[in-house]
């Protein structure tokens, strides 16, 4: 289907816009992957906070021109689709590493974050994240270890304290 220029503007604009406020990005190669495969992985994209687009090269390369992610411009060969993580940098690898295991077909190519360029094979990197109430539960884990060890300390010390009085 053959584009106006009117439509390629807006949509350069509108990846552009989406790449100006994302965390982190993936592009993907989507080739072979079923219409109701790919209608699920969108869902799934809303759901998670992440946007999802399948762009011509050309226009994905002067979307994401001046950004963080201009690193991925070598990365935009063949079909390409590119998710964008608006909540958590990690959402987007993680959704996109779960639907390649579920489709063979499915290809990650490569991963933005802050300017960084990550090759497919350490999407782990991202993906492994934890996310912010992850975090924050090990967080309280490992202060109320701290606490309850700096009690036991406190007390032994006081015990201590005690029996040389007595």
């Amino acid at each position: 289907m053959a584009l106006g220029l009117e439509d390629k503007k807006a949509i350069v604009a509108e990846v552009s816009e989406a790449a100006k406020t994302a965390l982190s990005a993936v592009v993907a190669d989507s080739r072979g992957v079923t219409v109701s495969n790919m209608t699920a992985l969108r869902k799934e994209a809303r759901e998670a906070g992440v946007y999802v687009r399948v762009v011509r090269n050309t226009l994905a390369r002067r979307a994401v021109e001046g950004t963080d992610f201009e690193c991925l411009t070598e990365s935009f060969v063949g079909p390409t689709l590119i998710a964008f993580s608006n909540e958590h940098p990690g959402a987007a690898a993680r959704l996109l590493k779960a639907f390649a295991k579920a489709n063979s077909k499915f290809e990650v190519k490569a991963l933005a974050f802050n300017g960084e360029l990550i090759p497919a094979g350490d999407i782990d990197r991202l993906a492994t994240l934890p996310t912010y109430n992850e975090a924050i539960a090990k967080l309280m884990s490992v202060m109320q270890g701290a606490t309850s060890k700096f009690v036991r300390t406190l007390a032994a010390v006081r015990d201590q304290k005690e029996q040389e009085a007595a």
